[in-house]
């Protein structure tokens, strides 16, 4: 495979095709976008924000590096790539978009896989996240992945310019991905199954629910047609009282939790957890 840098980034002011001048990206209007040491580009304006500092914290940003470098979710990396793979068509240039990327640990994943597969293929990646924490995180991890601050809701990427969008545990916005996708194109969406985490939930909630499962509309999504669903379950032990409170560091859940339910999980040195998670793939009508 052959991999070039994104060329399709656009202004979030006007929606005009960015252009790489220097150590920075203009549009023809002249507005600047820096790109940082670090290689990402910051194009979430202000007015974008909902507040301050959107997205996560450095703090979840972190502990979620720590705890996916171990390797315990690589099956859920191995079924992304294997999912993503199979929607790839040969001899095409084809652009993938990771929306809510978080620390890149899956887009990195699949570039490497993709990267070694032979083929005639030209393709790129834009990994997007509204944290810029993330974004600083995931640009440490693969420097010819264009890294990028910025909304689901209004992708900074011309229209139509993008192939494959995965949103994996992210926040979907339906509106926001058509614009940006090709007629035909997919978008491969990664939830969280109803016994995700379970084990975990028992302890830090009274009681606990299930994970909110994608309701008929949703699972219709306008504009798209459904291609498949398929489902991943395992169950791992995590060992290590700094491994256990990274994946709750990591997750909403610590924020959800009563007080009492963080301090019992904070004091867990060994946690056996199911994972559940459900793969859907829809394509643009």
């Amino acid at each position: 495979m052959n991999i070039i840098k994104a060329h399709n980034l656009a202004c979030p002011i006007d929606g005009l095709q960015l252009e790489p001048h220097e150590k920075q990206l203009v549009c023809e209007n002249g507005h600047v976008f820096d790109i940082a040491r670090q290689g990402y580009v910051n194009l979430l304006p202000v007015q974008h924000k909902r507040t301050k500092h959107p997205g996560d914290s450095k703090e979840m940003v972190l502990a979620r590096a720590q705890f996916l470098n171990s390797g315990i979710y690589e099956p859920i990396a191995k079924k992304l790539t294997e999912l993503v793979s199979s929607q790839v068509i040969e001899d095409t240039e084809t652009c993938f978009m990771d929306a809510g990327c978080g620390e890149g640990y899956y887009f990195d994943g699949l570039f490497d896989f993709l990267r070694d597969k032979r083929g005639d293929n030209i393709l790129s990646f834009i990994g997007l996240d509204i944290s810029k924490d993330a974004i600083v995180q995931a640009s440490k991890r693969n420097k010819q992945i264009s890294w990028v601050v910025g909304t689901n809701r209004q992708p900074p990427v011309a229209a139509e310019s993008v192939d494959i969008i995965i949103c994996l545990f992210g926040f979907l916005s339906i509106e926001g991905f058509s614009k940006v996708l090709k007629s035909g194109g997919k978008i491969i969406l990664v939830d969280p199954g109803p016994e995700h985490l379970k084990e975990l939930r028992e302890i830090i909630y009274p009681q606990i629910k299930n994970p909110e499962q994608p309701n008929s509309a949703q699972m219709e999504l306008t504009g798209f047609s459904p291609v498949k669903t398929e489902r991943l379950q395992f169950k791992t032990n995590i060992t290590g009282n700094q491994q256990v409170n990274h994946l709750l560091v990591m997750t909403p859940h610590f924020y959800r939790a009563s007080k009492e339910g963080r301090e019992a999980a904070c004091k867990l040195d060994n946690l056996n957890i199911t994972v559940d998670v459900i793969f859907r793939v829809f394509e643009k009508i």
